[in-house]
This record gives C-alpha cells, structure tokens and sequence, in this order.
C-alpha cells in the first residue's frame, strides 16, 4: 500500500493526498494552526478510516452469515493525549445497524470480531487507546 501526501504551498497547511488506488483527497488545519478549515483534519482522517475499516467488517461479516443486513452506522467519539503526541487515550464506537429479524448476538459477534481479529486500524489504535462498543439494532 503507498499514498502521496503533497503540501498545497506556503499559505497555509492545507495537503492533497493521493491513494495508491488513485483517489484523490484533501486534508486541512485549524486556523490556529495556520490551516483554514477546508478539509478534515489529519487526525480525522485516521479516525473517519478507522470507523469505514470497522463497518466494512460488520456488514461483511453479517452478509457471510446471510444476514438480512439494510444499514449499518458507526459513530466514533474519541479523545487524544493532552501533550505531544497526541495520541488517541479513548475511543467509543456506537453501532447502529439496520436489518431484518438482526439478533443481538449476532451483531455483538460481528462487532467484537471486527474489533478483536479484523479491522486492522482499530486493533491499531487499540495500542494506545483504550477501546470500547455499543450498538443498536434498528428493524427495517
């Protein structure tokens, strides 16, 4: 895996990044980093990445389990080290997952092993932050 991170210039601290499948994205600062709020931040990315690598997961795991999955959400609410660097200490991943006649078992299955054996970026991150799930089923 390669990606390519460019830096836009000297008027800020804005980036491009280019994946090695060849999609383009933008990464910006907050202003009182010189940045000016145009892209997610470098730390959400690692986060947003973290919440997609986890959901694939999920609705993959259930689709192999010929679940009747319709929906899946994840929200991830993080906090970070009050010094450099500014790691990740705590992340909480809510689920929320739409489907027909979903046990709560199953759904539980499928997220502790998305968190214990397969998103890699959340067993990652796991390294320094201390890690915890809930989820919800929504009948649909």
């Amino acid at each position: 895996m390669e990606v390519k991170v460019s830096w836009n210039g000297p008027s800020g601290m804005s980036f491009r990044a280019e994946t090695g499948s060849g999609h383009m994205v933008s990464m910006d600062g907050a202003p009182e980093g010189g940045g000016h709020n145009l892209a997610p931040r470098p730390m959400e990315m690692v986060l947003l990445g973290t919440g997609g690598c986890t959901a694939y997961d999920v609705v993959l795991i259930l689709k192999r389990g010929r679940e009747d999955v319709r929906g899946c959400e994840v929200t991830l609410k993080a906090e970070r080290a009050e010094t450099d660097p500014k790691v990740f200490t705590k992340i909480h991943f809510h689920f929320i997952v739409t489907g027909r006649n979903l046990k709560p078992a199953t759904v539980e299955r499928a997220v502790s092993l998305s968190h214990d054996k397969y998103c890699s970026a959340s067993i990652m991150l796991a390294k320094t932050a201390e890690m915890t799930h809930s989820f919800e089923i929504v009948e649909g």
